[in-house]
């Protein structure tokens, strides 16, 4: 579904992502995962248009998305969910959530009912600040504010960091219900190996701005956790 190839990107004269290819496919669970500073988040921005490229290719489907703009992405089905979420603190849970339909394709102005179904508690919410909310349910709100737009790809960075025990697990059950149950493609990032491989079946390590491993979940082995992800 998401074919990047030989992506690279810069910072003034740092060179940050070197050749990085990756393929999602439709209707899995992919998971980035790497140390900090590798390059995720990074390429997490470059996938949804919000730092510019200097070469390679990024492909949904059959578009190319490279110089489009990140609202054209969204449209096109990309919804994201930034390291941090970045919700409007100072507008209502309901107001976050009809942002994310001003990309809806098909112009719906109602909040779908899938978001509350998934995170009952933002119902009960709808008038409170996003800033008055604790980290677990912001984070829930970005998921649902992403879920609003109607995408068929998903970004999520780093969405259990910070977060308690408890959200952290709803967090899992909803990205696997999203995959398994309503066909959504996620691209995950996520250092904590048991969660990713509770949700994820593939998986890319990156090292040093470079995709150094993938593969099914199932070959994440400790050869490569001690080199690539351990601490």
């Amino acid at each position: 579904m998401l074919k990047i190839d030989r992506l690279n990107q810069f910072y003034g004269e740092s060179h940050t992502l070197w050749d990085v290819s990756l393929d999602v496919p439709r209707g899995r669970c992919t998971c980035l995962m790497g140390r900090n500073g590798v390059g995720k988040s990074t390429l997490l921005k470059a996938l949804m248009g919000l730092i510019s490229v200097r070469s390679g290719s990024i492909r949904l489907g059959d578009d190319e998305l490279s110089g489009r703009s990140p609202d054209a992405r969204a449209r096109m089905g990309i919804g994201y969910v930034p390291q941090g979420r970045d919700i409007f603190p100072q507008l209502t849970v309901e107001e976050n959530l009809l942002v994310g339909l001003s990309a809806r394709r098909d112009k719906a102005r109602r909040i779908p009912p899938l978001v509350f179904e998934l995170f009952p508690v933002l119902r009960t919410m709808l008038g409170r600040r996003g800033g008055d909310l604790s980290g677990g349910q912001q984070q829930q709100l970005a998921i649902g504010r992403a879920l609003a737009m109607g995408p068929d790809l998903l970004l999520l960075d780093e969405p259990t960091e910070g977060i308690q025990p408890n959200i952290v697990q709803e967090i899992g059950d909803v990205i696997t219900r999203l995959n398994t149950v309503e066909g959504l493609t996620v691209l995950l990032v996520e250092q904590k190996v048991p969660f990713a491989r509770r949700v994820a079946q593939h998986f890319c390590i990156m090292d040093k701005g470079r995709s150094v491993a993938a593969g099914e979940m199932t070959e994440l082995n400790d050869r490569l956790i001690e080199q690539h992800l351990q601490v």
